[in-house]
């Protein structure tokens, strides 16, 4: 197939494709790439069928499509209208990461995960988890994973319990899970959630402190404690963006954005090029990206 180069289809559903999605294809070997914006869901099946029909059958797989956008849930709806217009032998690979949420939320639990390991028995399994931040692409995502792990999830609001109920009531229906909820509009509210929490996530808006050293001080089980959040301040108190491991009181060690985003970088750069090399369509979702996530963390 030599003759035949890959190109790599990237698709959005806002006006603008992700630079950083455009940055990593290349970096992965790309040296076609297509980017399409304001994509309605609607129109994914005749844009997967150009796709896969203009190029030989027994090529196809040289062909990628890569569905980003920052709305986990229509992305997922984009890859199932996408995959419904395959057939064999016209079979593109399909890769799942809007605003690259499904491999960072891999990285971030993979890291948790590590962590755990010889602090609690059975890892995350029947950990209780609190993910704040919820409603977005990587909070929603990170705590399906968690809860595929085996742990027991809470999804935390900062606005009202009906935002992350809604949420829970989407994802048991996609993947089956049981996803807690709970509402943490202020100090008060989230001083009662903290003795709960063995693990919490923080995956709010960049340069908004979540959780500050009072309500840590009553996570008196806390393991471990992650932030996605690299813009200063960080989501959780005394967590450094370089922070990989770090104790931050009371048997608690912390994760930091960029310790979690190197895995990130990692798992992402190698789920392209194997899309970019292989010679049998691929459908990469964020189940792909965790496991992948795992064995290089380990």
């Amino acid at each position: 197939m030599a003759d035949i180069a890959p190109i790599l289809h990237i698709v959005s559903p806002l006006r603008h494709v992700s630079p950083f999605d455009v940055n990593m294809a290349v970096d992965a070997g790309y040296t076609t790439i297509l980017p399409y914006s304001n994509v309605k869901l609607e129109e994914m099946v005749d844009l997967t069928q150009d796709m896969m029909f203009s190029r030989p059958p027994d090529h196809a797989s040289r062909t990628g499509l890569f569905i980003g956008g920052k709305d986990a849930s229509l992305a997922l709806d984009m890859a199932k209208e996408a995959r419904s217009a395959l057939f064999p032998p016209f079979q593109i690979s399909v890769f799942v990461d809007p605003a690259g949420s499904f491999t960072t939320a891999a990285a971030m639990i993979a890291e948790v995960e590590r962590k755990l390991r010889g602090r609690r028995t059975g890892g995350l399994k029947g950990a209780k988890v609190q993910v704040y931040g919820a409603t977005g692409v990587v909070g929603g995502i990170a705590a399906v994973i968690a809860a595929q792990a085996g742990a027991d999830v809470t999804l935390v609001s900062h606005r009202d319990i009906d935002t992350v109920r809604l949420k829970a009531a989407d994802f048991k229906v996609r993947f089956g899970v049981d996803l807690l909820s709970a509402v943490a509009r202020d100090d008060a509210e989230k001083l009662k959630l903290m003795p709960e929490a063995e693990v919490v996530l923080a995956c709010g808006k960049a340069g908004v402190q979540i959780l500050t050293a009072d309500h840590l001080a009553e996570a008196h089980g806390l393991l471990v404690a992650a932030d996605v959040n690299a813009v200063p301040p960080s989501g959780i108190a005394g967590i450094d963006a370089l922070d990989d491991g770090k104790p931050i009181g009371g048997g608690a060690l912390g994760i930091g954005a960029l310790a979690i985003g190197h895995l990130k970088y990692k798992v992402q750069h190698e789920l392209l090029k194997r899309m970019r090399a292989t010679d049998t369509a691929l459908i990469i979702g964020f189940e792909d990206a965790f496991e992948l996530a795992r064995s290089l963390s380990a």
